[in-house]
């Protein structure tokens, strides 16, 4: 919120209070507890409640409303749409995945992720549907967690799909707020959740990513003429997301003709060549520029080296997350990785312990 110069000078102090930047505590009381069940999964195509969108009013509102940024919102709300959990390890076929998060209240969600801040780790297991309330829990986590000083985060996701703004908004919070995504063997990422991907830094996916066509809730669509009118915008909003996060637009062209009570199953090829798989590119230029800087070209090149190195010798092993990550481990002695001066930044440093 802009407060006027002309404004009095308690005002601003008064608002101040009300922020968690100045109080440890959320401008609103704890929010309802959730109730602790996991959203009904219809079949695991994810083609029954799959991609789904809201009714823009204007493209231009919905596009203020994806780059402008914004403060966390903490009202009060449960988390009905799926299950999540809190873990401070990255291992989880031994450790499991961690505590249940029982609100999406601040309290709870500063206690979830207090244990975590030693080590510098947290990793979020959600099992659900891709809603406002998944949103707000990337979000609010993202917060505390940098509040905390976690700086290592890892969203572990199961999902069938949802609404595709709901996943374009989270998609936003997770680019600018550093996370390593993984879609576990077993797991599932359908419809929207394929933007959820698109963002995070790097990728780790075993399990199976699947597309189609989104349904527009609220269509008042009479034809196909009309239909598609009412699509065109979404997909050209769709299209603009995944290039500002390094992926290619041609997932939301391969959305648009594949029905939507069917799914296509994407191959490994096509996960690479949709940059949807390993190292987000878009992050990756971004990175090389501060890491040049921070750590040295020498740091650059070998890190380079070993992405190469990891997406041809870990990545097609086709096997389990966990296998995936043991791999890049071994092979970061092959190129001197954790570096001594840029400990934090070497690859998978969220698998190290936290670094001083």
């Amino acid at each position: 919120m802009l407060v006027s110069r002309m404004f009095k000078l308690w005002l601003p102090i008064a608002l101040c209070t009300a922020l968690s930047a100045c109080n440890p505590k959320p401008p609103v009381e704890e929010a309802a507890r959730t109730s602790g069940q996991a959203a009904t999964r219809e079949d695991d195509s994810g083609a029954l409640g799959g991609a789904v969108v809201e009714k823009m009013p204007d493209k231009r509102v919905a596009q203020r409303q994806v780059a402008a940024p914004r403060e966390t919102d903490w009202t009060p709300m449960a988390l009905t749409s799926g299950e999540a959990s809190i873990s401070c390890d990255s291992d989880y076929a031994e450790r499991g995945d961690g505590e249940p998060l029982q609100s999406l209240g601040f309290s709870s969600v500063r206690d979830a992720l207090a244990a975590c801040q030693e080590r510098g780790l947290v990793r979020l297991r959600y099992q659900g549907k891709i809603s406002a309330e998944f949103t707000a829990l990337v979000e609010r986590t993202a917060e505390v967690a940098r509040n905390l000083g976690i700086d290592k985060r890892i969203l572990d996701i199961d999902s069938s799909g949802g609404l595709i703004e709901d996943a374009i908004r989270a998609g936003d919070v997770i680019a600018e707020s550093d996370w390593t995504i993984w879609v576990r063997e077993g797991a599932i990422c359908h419809s929207a959740c394929v933007l959820v991907v698109a963002a995070g830094d790097m990728r780790l996916i075993a399990g199976k990513v699947g597309v189609h066509r989104m349904v527009r809730v609220g269509s008042e669509a009479t034809s196909r003429a009309e239909l598609s009118r009412e699509l065109r915008e979404v997909h050209a909003q769709m299209k603009e997301y995944l290039e500002r996060n390094g992926a290619s637009a041609a997932v939301a062209d391969l959305m648009m003709t594949v029905p939507n009570r069917s799914l296509r199953i994407l191959t490994a090829d096509e996960l690479t060549e949709f940059g949807l798989e390993g190292t987000n590119a878009a992050e990756d230029d971004l990175e090389r520029i501060v890491l040049a800087r921070k750590c040295g070209e020498g740091f650059v090149r070998r890190k380079d080296d070993f992405a190469r190195a990891f997406d041809s010798e870990c990545m097609a092993m086709g096997e389990e997350v966990e296998a995936m990550n043991a791999c890049g481990l071994e092979l970061r002695q092959r190129f001197d990785f954790p570096d001594r001066r840029c400990p934090a930044e070497s690859p998978l440093s969220e698998h190290d312990g936290r670094s001083m």
